[in-house]
């Protein structure tokens, strides 16, 4: 994983130009789940996971993360894929960095614990924790995908309990004011059924309600949903 510093990616062209040296070896996130139906399992799998996950190339550009990572960037999973994780997260100690970027020079497997902070993508405020970055998948592809799971770190500031709300659980709100089922609201999203389901289900647990109709009402009391607007739209 790089980010953007002297000496470039691991694994990367001498021109400079971040591309993986072994394009020709194609990395799929869903690793040894790639074939046939074990792909969709995997995927579904991936979505219901509360912890933030992400699988990555060597270098850091995401090429799939589930509900729960987007959330930590007030996006929709989809909308990940080709952002790099350091976009995001900042490491609290470059040393960590480079000790990982050496492995991975080197060919080792083991887990690398990266200390990082970033923004809470709701409110804004300043959040700590761990992401584990695990290379995995074929050993005969050089640089390996990377797994990145995030912990977040139980001593930062909890998020504000008021009306905040990113921008992907606007939308999602503003659609279900409107009538949109859970299915719909995912095809207009770009979201699964569950990413749906995990996202109103993190807002209820943020403003302490419960049920849809509960959960639009506190939108628009909140301000979060604009009040002069049909069909409804983020304020």
């Amino acid at each position: 994983m790089d980010n953007g510093t002297a000496g470039g990616a691991p694994g990367t062209d001498p021109d400079g130009a971040g591309k993986p040296s072994c394009d020709s070896a194609e990395i799929d996130p869903a690793g040894p789940y790639a074939d046939g139906p074990w792909r969709n399992y995997f995927l579904i799998l991936l979505d219901r996971i509360p912890t933030p996950i992400a699988v990555c190339r060597a270098y850091g550009e995401v090429m799939i993360a589930n509900p729960a990572m987007a959330a930590q960037w007030g996006a929709a999973p989809g909308q990940l894929r080709g952002r790099n994780l350091l976009d995001l997260f900042e490491p609290r100690a470059k040393a960590q960095l480079d000790r990982l970027t050496e492995a991975l020079l080197r060919g080792r497997r083991s887990r690398y614990p990266v200390e990082v902070r970033w923004r809470d993508s709701s409110d804004g405020s300043a959040r700590e924790g761990e992401l584990t970055i695990d290379p995995v998948g074929d050993p005969s592809v050089h640089p390996p995908a990377l797994l990145a799971l995030l912990r977040v770190s139980e001593t930062a500031p909890p998020p504000a309990p008021g009306g905040s709300a990113s921008p992907v659980e606007a939308r999602i709100l503003a659609l279900a004011a409107g009538g949109a089922t859970t299915a719909s609201i995912g095809t207009a999203l770009g979201l699964t059924v569950d990413g749906v389901n995990y996202h109103l289900t993190r807002l209820a647990r943020r403003w302490r309600v419960q049920g849809r109709t509960a959960l639009v009402a506190r939108a628009y009391v909140l301000g979060v949903l604009s009040a002069d607007s049909w069909p409804p739209s983020p304020a």
